[in-house]
């Protein structure tokens, strides 16, 4: 079989991948008011007991408080179907706080076909810092459409580039599920036709692998 050099960013994508910093959200709550004394007139000095204070308000508990394995998050049939020929185990990409963000990767040259799959969790302090952070991302990737019926809000996106002739084509779909995003990124090329798969092919993909990281939370990670 002859060897055939790979497009400058798939080459990109196959080397180390670079350590991103992350930046973790505080979570504060500000003390409960304390209910005033009680009332006492000059002939009730008798040296009662003050009322007690009202207990401090509870900081509002989180849905999810930590990312699960992401590398377990997805079944050996889905990445022999949407990878073939990548390790079930994948990899796991390295991060500053494990507890709030987790990433694996997958990614397989079969023959001419290849496909990289990424599965990301990143949880965060709110259900309202994580619908923030959602809108945002959703903002900078226009083109694409809603995902019904996964999470609290899903959004997917396809998107085809050429680089020396080579068409690469990606999709991507991001879910909020209360205090958690995740992220999945799809994407294939075909070096012998230098053609990229069918959009219908890369969205359904990545919606599968979506479905089943949102899955793979739920079950695991409620508290």
């Amino acid at each position: 079989m002859r060897s055939l050099p790979l497009p400058l960013a798939l080459t990109a994508r196959l080397s180390p991948v670079v350590v991103l910093a992350a930046a973790g959200w505080a979570l504060s709550s500000g003390p409960a008011a304390t209910p005033a004394a009680e009332d006492r007139t000059a002939t009730q000095n008798t040296g009662g007991e003050d009322a007690p204070s009202a207990p401090a308000t509870a900081a509002a508990s989180k849905t999810y408080s930590a990312a699960p394995a992401p590398c377990k998050a997805l079944s050996s049939k889905s990445i022999g179907d949407l990878v073939p020929g990548a390790k079930a185990a994948g990899k796991e990409i390295p991060s500053t706080d494990s507890n709030l963000r987790r990433t694996c990767s997958w990614n397989a040259l079969k023959g001419f076909d290849y496909r990289w799959l990424d599965v990301s969790y990143e949880i965060t302090a709110s259900d309202e810092a994580a619908e923030e952070s959602y809108k945002g991302r959703v903002a900078d990737k226009s083109g694409g459409g809603e995902v019904p019926g996964v999470g609290d809000a899903g959004y997917s996106v396809v998107n085809l580039t050429t680089e020396d002739k080579q068409q690469t084509r990606e999709g991507t779909v991001m879910i909020r599920a209360s205090n958690a995003l995740i992220s999945v990124t799809y994407s294939g090329s075909d070096f012998e036709s230098k053609k990229a798969p069918d959009t219908d092919e890369i969205n359904k993909g990545a919606i599968k692998a979506a479905k089943e990281a949102v899955a793979a939370l739920e079950d695991g990670q409620k508290g």
